[in-house]
């Protein structure tokens, strides 16, 4: 048994799912650290918050999986607490309480305060904005917006999160001032759903107001968009996309199928028509935008011919990015009365298959771009290279830009101009000009 510290006790926070837990885990940083505690991510500590996603199948048992390596941890004496936070914790607080009661305690994804108390801090109502940011230096998310009313058949975040609640503009605003203060020159904007931004706060749509408050912001370069929802896509954003340099010529927007009848039982809001009429939209107002999207294959009722009309789909529209996930038949869920007809391994060979189209798809794109020159930012050196990307790239979850570290030296969160001079599926590899 190791001896217990006499000092003071260091908390580790752990970070499982999205970027929205990212950012929540940064708050509860913040807020510990602002209390005079010693605070790290992912890293030893007496101490352990586990912030959980709850979201699939596959996010649930990396969940339930690191919260039992803490608690043997634990058993063992290697730490002295281990605490549970976030979507999974909110979603199934009583079971895990009954199959995992080593945990010393379970807290939602509202139970802030309550946590820091636990933990031996207070809230600090004036540190709204402050966060210990985890990602490198120059880029952070931004949360616009916590919960979601969208009445998706397949999707459990309400039961997790909540309905919509915006963050105000002039919250968000002073947020972005101190993040560019300490250095951030990228912001990424998330939320459940960024459509339906200021509805609840303005009685209208306002993301297109934030942004344009947003775009005054001294540091910030490179403004994102993630996770906008295609119903009710409010159009002043794609002139705003256009015509703000600062904003990325980049939008993230899950589709997650096109089949009408699979769209209607999945209460989208939308059709293959009034979805394509969208893509058009997005591509006639900014035709240098590189749009993003997920889809979810093996829902229930998707028939070879439906799956077949969404391959064609995806050979048609060309998307500069996508992922693609199986469905996850989620208990109380609107869709979980349906019957899960899909075998497994049928929604996972029609993952690959999409995929594979995909892959040859960014190919065909990225060979266009040999002989270009693009702006980039620098996140990191990997081997002989300096990783980068291009405005049409997330962090993590896009293409990368490699320039050789042999031939010349790159700082980390610096813009550079590069001439692409060849590429792969998903990454192209450049030189300095």
């Amino acid at each position: 048994m190791r001896t217990k510290s006499v000092g003071k006790k260091k908390i580790n926070v752990v970070t499982l799912g999205c970027s929205k837990n990212v950012y929540d885990s940064e708050v509860l940083m913040s807020q510990l650290k602002a209390n005079g505690k010693e605070v790290v991510h992912e890293d030893r500590g007496d101490i352990v918050v586990i912030n959980t996603c709850g979201f699939i199948d596959n996010a649930k048992e990396e969940s339930i999986n690191t919260i039992l390596d803490y608690v043997e941890a634990k058993n063992r004496g290697e730490v002295e607490k281990v605490f549970v936070t976030g979507c999974l914790s909110e979603r199934y607080k009583p079971d895990l309480i009954r199959e995992i009661p080593d945990v010393d305690q379970y807290f939602g994804t509202r139970d802030l305060p309550i946590l820091l108390k636990h933990l031996g801090a207070d809230y600090k109502h004036e540190l709204v904005g402050e966060r210990l940011t985890t990602t490198p230096k120059h880029y952070a998310y931004l949360k616009i917006s916590e919960g979601c009313d969208r009445p998706c058949s397949f999707c459990a975040i309400p039961l997790m999160r909540g309905g919509h609640v915006s963050t105000p503009i002039e919250k968000l605003v002073l947020e972005a001032q101190k993040l560019a203060k300490k250095g951030t020159k990228e912001i990424i904007l998330i939320a459940q759903d960024l459509t339906y931004y200021g509805l609840d706060l303005y009685k209208k749509r306002a993301l297109g107001e934030l942004l344009k408050e947003l775009v005054k912001v001294e540091g910030i370069e490179w403004i994102r968009l993630h996770y906008a929802f295609p119903s009710g896509f409010p159009e002043d954003v794609l002139d705003i996309i256009r015509e703000e340099p600062k904003v990325c010529n980049y939008i993230d927007i899950p589709l997650q199928h096109i089949n009408s009848d699979l769209l209607k039982s999945m209460k989208r809001g939308t059709t293959h028509e009034k979805t394509n009429a969208l893509l058009a939209k997005f591509r006639e107002k900014v035709p240098d935008m590189a749009v993003r999207t997920t889809l979810i294959v093996g829902y229930p009722g998707e028939t070879e011919e439906r799956f077949q009309e969404l391959k064609d789909w995806v050979r048609e529209q060309k998307f500069d990015r996508l992922g693609c996930f199986t469905y996850s038949h989620e208990e109380n869920t609107g869709a979980y009365v349906l019957e899960d007809d899909i075998p497994q391994e049928v929604k996972e060979a029609r993952v690959e298959e999409i995929m594979e189209l995909q892959s040859q798809i960014s190919w065909e794109k990225n060979q266009e771009k040999i002989g270009k020159v693009f702006r980039c930012v620098f996140d990191r050196k990997e081997g002989n290279y300096f990783i980068g990307r291009t405005e049409y790239d997330s962090p993590d979850v896009d293409n990368t830009v490699l320039v050789s570290a042999d031939e010349t030296y790159i700082s980390i969160g610096e813009f550079a101009e590069v001439k692409i001079t060849s590429a792969e599926e998903f990454d192209l590899y450049g030189e300095l000009i």
